[in-house]
């Protein structure tokens, strides 16, 4: 089973699976259909993790997340962007001078060979055809369009792409990709190579500093995929996969966790304690502990001390991105094998490099993944993060394959799906669709349907609440799959907030 954030997307992967491919084979061509139906919130100039549970029993992390440069431009060096987020105005940051080493080539390429069955070309001809027949604008990324518009329309070559008439891409109307096809059908036949050391890198990096930022040819040939020991938790008897540090979002997912582990029921009052409980562990310690060997166990260990110390806070959690401009595939096949894929390019730097078909990200823009300010970070490192693959198992066995988009607001969409299927034996498709709330800077946004008597109780008692009309993406896009309790029966859901779809094969 699959499921994604675009059923263009759900569908490349289900018909690997279909034709025999693996569970890495069919997030792999399911990522690859993402850079075209998903564009421009992921694609060759990203980043992102692939989570590897293999029916042995053995969990892999592959990192291939954006990283530094060795040099970085300063944040006055950036373009700012104010766009209107249904009313409220939000600044983005983007230009050359946000652009981060990409890691989505490599990163994919180093999980088919490791652990994929079908070779490059067959998992990437879905995307190569549907970027030369058109993808039908869909209502959430004609929506995303028009969030995005200050930004690609900025520099002539994404204008070009995205709006050659002067308008985004309406309800409906179909938008062709064919340069980011041509890309990858370059990535399938000749590997990651040309986009690190070879023509198409050059071309990026000599356009991007030119233009202001500091991506270079050494950047980019000194670029490697990274294999992480996943980090681990236990909740209620079962095993939590996730993504380790340096990321941040899998261990605050664990740290809320242990700290729901100690309620024998989990309501709205929990949820919410759990999440201000991680937020106030965001201090400077922590974001410096992140880069230390061995700082997973020593925070969950203190992580009472750690949520109720009078350390200096870090830069205020303002929300992040908004629109949560990132992907994620989850799969889990016949035999067993499940991988949890995200993949981000924040919000998008607007920079589409002529000649390569790579719009490339603005992670160095992005500042809750800088909450020190970018000119803290060491050259070379990897950008901390909030995506979270994650894999829940039961007796060794994987029962749930999540993730999600959403900047901060991933920790607390797959907090409470895995909290309605183990605590209030929701199906998970249920568990996806339920209303979710998140807490932030003192203030509890919930979506309709969450307990109003609680939220009632939370207000008397001096927490403000934001009470929200609909759904909405805002609260993430969790694509999930596994096996539904007793039954064992496949089971799933593509988050409706993303237009995400499942599929069984």
């Amino acid at each position: 089973m699959i499921a994604a954030g675009h059923p263009l997307t759900a569908e490349a992967g289900a018909d690997v699976l279909r034709a025999g491919g693996n569970a890495v084979d069919a997030a792999i061509a399911a990522v690859l259909t993402s850079f075209i139906a998903e564009s421009p919130l992921t694609g060759l100039g990203a980043g992102g993790f692939m989570l590897i549970h293999t029916p042995g029993g053995e969990s892999h992390l592959l990192d291939f997340f954006v990283s530094t440069p060795a040099n970085i431009a300063p944040v006055s060096a950036q373009v700012e962007f104010t766009v209107d987020f249904d009313g409220a105005l939000q600044q983005f940051n983007g230009g050359p001078a946000t652009c981060g080493v990409y890691g989505t080539a490599a990163g994919l390429w180093e999980a088919r060979e490791r652990f994929g069955t079908m070779p490059m070309r067959d998992l990437a001809a879905q995307a190569v055809r549907l970027s030369r027949e058109g993808v039908k604008t869909s209502e959430v990324h004609a929506f995303l369009y028009r969030i995005l518009e200050p930004i690609l329309t900025n520099w002539p070559e994404a204008r070009a792409v995205y709006a050659p008439d002067g308008d985004m891409p309406q309800i409906g109307e179909v938008l062709f990709l064919p340069e980011f096809g041509e890309a990858i059908e370059r990535f399938a036949q000749e590997g990651p190579a040309p986009f690190y050391t070879g023509e198409i890198a050059h071309a990026i990096a000599d356009y991007v500093c030119e233009h202001g930022g500091t991506l270079s040819r050494e950047d980019l040939a000194n670029y490697r995929v990274e294999d992480r020991t996943p980090g681990e938790t236990v909740y209620r008897g079962r095993r939590i996969v996730t993504n380790p540090p340096p990321s941040s979002g899998g261990l605050l997912i664990a740290d809320s966790f242990v700290h729901l582990s100690r309620s024998e029921i989990v309501g709205v009052p929990e949820l919410i304690e759990a999440m201000s409980f991680a937020n106030r562990g965001r201090d400077h310690e922590f974001v410096a502990g992140l880069q230390q060997p061995g700082f997973w166990d020593e925070f969950l260990a203190s992580g009472k001390e750690w949520a109720t110390s009078e350390h200096d806070a870090v830069a205020p959690d303002d929300g992040g991105d908004p629109l949560g401009s990132t992907t994620h595939v989850s799969v889990l096949d016949a035999g067993g094998l499940a991988v949890s894929c995200t993949c981000s390019n924040g919000s998008c730097s607007g920079v589409i490099v002529p000649g390569t078909g790579v719009s490339l990200n603005n992670m160095l823009g992005e500042m809750d993944l800088n909450p020190l300010g970018v000119e803290h970070n060491r050259g070379g490192a990897r950008v901390t993060s909030m995506m979270s693959p994650t894999v829940v198992l039961e007796d060794g066995e994987p029962v749930i394959v999540i993730g999600s988009a959403g900047s901060n607001r991933i920790r607390s969409a797959i907090l409470q799906t895995i909290v309605n299927v183990v605590d209030h034996g929701m199906t998970i498709e249920d568990a996806v669709h339920a209303p979710r709330v998140h807490f932030e800077d003192g203030l509890i946004q919930a979506e309709p349907g969450t307990d109003p008597l609680a939220l009632s109780d939370l207000e008397r008692a001096g927490t403000p609440v934001a009470h929200w009309d609909r759904p909405n993406l805002f609260f993430g896009g969790c694509q999930a799959v596994g096996r539904e309790r007793g039954s064992g029966e496949l089971a799933g859901a593509g988050d409706p907030r993303r237009g995400g779809a499942a599929l069984v094969v």
